[in-house]
């Protein structure tokens, strides 16, 4: 018989029995829709994340730090908007490694590097908000112009350009905080209040402060400078789970993070360190010829290529777990394959024996068996499949709203060919899981198999 002739009549002989037909398939079916919305979300994932780091992150950008925070588990962990205490003591200091101005100037004279941008972080005791009272401690830091993030309010300068000196951009969460709506907070004003730490009195400054002046005159050694430095609110940073800048400190101009930093720290040890700087490199430069001189100079890289690479690392680690689901659900459908295709030769006993006994080979109906089975799993899949785009296309303008992915933005991206390589894979295993009924439909004896009731 032709292959034609055998896929056919398989076709018509699952189809006398719909009912379990169908339940089988379903079974399928489920593994099936659980490996399409991985796939899919798998796709839209590193396509929402390539396309957010080339259109938010310049690709000229080479991010150094003193030491490789990843691995020494080191880093900034700023909670947010806090309400100030006098009572309160910072209990959960964090001990960094920091780059000092020789390594700055040595990351200026690399070949074919534009510009040096360091962060600078601003102590300050705390900061109110124009038209409220209370005081908030907060993390402030320099707004870094190669990574650009989207606004709940207010507007942004394009990527690469820096915010006006007496700018400030604060997060979304700050603002619910206060009670306030995003677009009520752009022009207001906040007002940072920082305190310069005091220098310690040699033993011979004070002994001649308390014969000049008395216990008022060494009081006055330990006295702490401050000043209270007012900026308006350009923009508030919209919410979003996969933003690559941070949502919990209030971003200034580099120039104004200069010179806080310098007030505050100047004739301290910490004057002139930094936490991390961003390196441009000119056009032309590849940015990994960078990494690769600053990593050999005692010194942690990152391009935005790495960056990338780590964000598909974490899709494809989540996305192999979701598969291994699907994978789970397959292995417990080719079982209920096994038993149905041995039912199906239990039940056509007599019908097998008939067409054995009419000339069809042991081949042809081992192959007729197996062609049910690959009906099953063309089935399943289809209906897996097909549920899957359906879920998806429904459910993606909800989640793209959930995790604040931006209009147009979805996670769920079904390619075509990734259903049908799916689908066909589906038939072969279920081609496979009727080997063995198929094989034993093939040895029957057509006598005995037509003396069966």
């Amino acid at each position: 018989m032709k292959r034609i002739d055998i896929a056919r009549r398989a076709g018509q002989n699952l189809r006398q029995s719909k009912g379990r037909t169908l339940l089988t398939s379903l079974a399928i079916a489920v593994g099936a829709f659980t490996i399409a919305a991985s796939l899919a979300a798998g796709e839209g994932a590193r396509q929402y994340a390539d396309n957010l780091i080339k259109s938010n992150v310049d690709p000229q950008t080479v991010f150094v730090t003193k030491e490789n925070l990843q691995d020494s588990g080191s880093g900034f962990n700023s909670s947010g908007l806090k309400k100030y205490s006098e009572d309160a003591a910072d209990i959960n200091g964090v001990t960094i490694e920091t780059l000092s101005g020789s390594d700055i100037k040595t990351l200026q004279g690399l070949s074919g590097v534009e510009k040096v941008l360091p962060t600078y972080v601003v102590s300050v005791q705390y900061l109110t908000f124009e038209g409220a009272a209370q005081k908030y401690t907060s993390m402030v830091t320099t707004y870094d112009p190669t990574v650009l993030a989207t606004t709940a309010a207010g507007g942004l300068p394009e990527l690469g350009e820096q915010i006006g000196v007496n700018e400030v951009v604060i997060p979304e969460s700050y603002v619910e905080q206060i009670g306030k709506k995003p677009s009520e907070m752009i022009g207001k004003k906040i007002v940072l209040h920082l305190v310069k730490s005091g220098r310690v009195p040699t033993e011979q400054e004070m002994q001649s402060a308390m014969i000049t002046g008395g216990v008022e005159a060494v009081r006055a050694l330990y006295s702490l400078e401050a000043k209270d430095v007012s900026l308006t609110i350009r923009a508030v940073s919209a919410k979003s789970s996969t933003s690559f800048s941070a949502t919990s400190a209030a971003f200034i101009s580099d120039v104004k993070a200069k010179e806080l930093s310098d007030y505050l720290t100047e004739g301290t040890a910490n004057y002139q360190k930094y936490i991390s700087a961003t390196v441009i490199a000119k056009s032309g430069t590849d940015p990994e010829a960078i990494k690769a001189v600053v990593n050999k100079k005692d010194m942690s890289a990152l391009t935005a290529k790495d960056i990338s690479g780590a964000i598909f690392t974490i899709v494809n680690v989540l996305q192999g777990i979701v598969l291994g689901f699907g994978i789970l659900a397959l292995v417990a459908s080719v079982f209920g394959i096994v038993n149905t295709q041995y039912i199906s030769v239990l039940e056509r006993t007599s019908q097998i024996g008939l067409m054995k006994a009419l000339g069809m080979s042991r081949r042809d109906v081992a192959k007729l068996f197996r062609y049910e089975a690959a009906w099953i799993g063309f089935l399943g899949g289809c209906i897996g499949a097909g549920i899957a785009f359906t879920v998806g296309t429904v459910m993606n303008p909800w989640i793209t709203q959930q995790l604040t992915l931006g209009e147009g933005n979805y996670i769920l991206i079904f390619v075509w060919w990734h259903l049908v390589a799916m689908i066909v894979g589906l038939m072969l295993v279920a081609i496979v899981a009727g080997w063995f009924p198929s094989r034993k439909a093939a040895k029957l004896d057509p006598i005995e198999a037509l003396r069966t009731e």
